[in-house]
């Protein structure tokens, strides 16, 4: 049964810790050999999973970046947030982790493979890509389904570029990515709780639309590996679960695919996902989020503040139910 009322979520410990005690914690935890991965919510079963390495190659300063707000006025989330505070299962279910966990990872060579339904189906080479399509700064927000956000300044191109470049056909309708299946490198995936590779999935015109993006970086930096390198998906009016991280594959379809999180949970996260305060999740209310970095809640905005941009993609449609 649906929950109208707001339950907290998962509160991070830089905003409830002095900040350099926070960060003299997380040195010492390093220093101490402290190892992290693949932990269990409590509400899930429980797995293991192998120590790694505590190190991380992340950047420590912003690079480059041409405004300090996004377009509502909303100033960027800080760098140490958006790379220290990730949602990244593959590696660990605890937020504050996955930053110290991803230095095994290897984002080099990488290739991205876009077929199915098109006339000129073609792998691409990640060196490629980047010589290939014009990187550019978006400035998107980014909203998690446990009510908190961020605002941060992308480095990518539109996903239509690839697609018009293998020529969709006629009877595509959707399209299905697949991120990289690397247990090896990411612990998370051992768990057997999911059905790994992580899976997502667009209609064709959500996924031709300006605002859908293949993030390569942020900041004006290259994309850190906690964050999704070495290339992402970003859909900023959908939840942030949507915008599936270190894809090696794309592919054109007739049906709607299954995706993680609408194969594992059906009642609590629907194919669409848009983002949406009318409907609450079961277990707790989208009415309002909190921004990373600040104490007070701010209401929801119905497609995440972009409705101007996609409201008519969804013009007829219940989105209560198609959810």
């Amino acid at each position: 049964m649906s929950n109208n009322s707001y339950q907290p979520t998962q509160i991070h410990p830089s905003e409830i810790t002095p900040e350099q005690l926070y960060f003299n914690r997380r040195q010492f935890m390093k220093a101490a050999g402290v190892a992290v991965g693949g932990a269990i919510l409590a509400a899930c079963a429980p797995g293991t999973s192998s120590p790694v390495p505590q190190t991380t190659s992340t950047p420590e300063l912003p690079g480059v970046v041409s405004k300090t707000s996004d377009e509502l006025g909303a100033s960027l989330t800080p760098l140490e947030a958006i790379t220290h505070y990730n949602n990244y299962y593959e590696f660990s279910e605890i937020k504050d982790y996955v930053a110290d966990i991803v230095s095994n990872f290897k984002t080099s060579p990488w290739e991205v493979e876009v077929g199915g339904l098109v006339n000129n189906p073609k792998t691409y080479q990640m060196e490629d890509i980047l010589k290939s399509f014009d990187q550019e700064e978006r400035i998107y927000r980014l909203r998690c389904v446990e009510g908190w956000s961020m605002v941060i300044p992308w480095l990518g191109f539109p996903l239509a570029k690839i697609l018009k470049e293998v020529e969709p056909k006629s009877e595509a309708r959707f399209v299905r990515f697949v991120s990289v299946l690397r247990p090896a490198e990411m612990p998370g995936q051992k768990v057997p709780l999911y059905p790994w590779p992580y899976q997502e999935g667009l209609r064709l015109d959500e996924a031709m639309n300006d605002l859908t993006i293949l993030a390569t970086g942020l900041y004006g930096k290259p994309l850190p590996v906690q964050d999704g390198a070495p290339i992402r998906l970003v859909v900023p009016w959908k939840y942030g679960f949507k915008s599936i991280k270190a894809v090696v594959k794309i592919e054109l379809i007739a049906d709607q695919p299954a995706t993680m999180w609408s194969s594992i949970a059906p009642d609590e996260y629907g194919f669409y996902s848009n983002v949406n305060p009318q409907r609450p999740h079961p277990r707790w209310s989208q009415a309002t989020e909190r921004r990373i970095g600040e104490t007070n809640r701010r209401p929801t905005l119905i497609f995440n503040g972009y409705s101007d941009q996609v409201a008519s993609l969804y013009a007829g449609m219940n989105l209560m139910q198609d959810y």
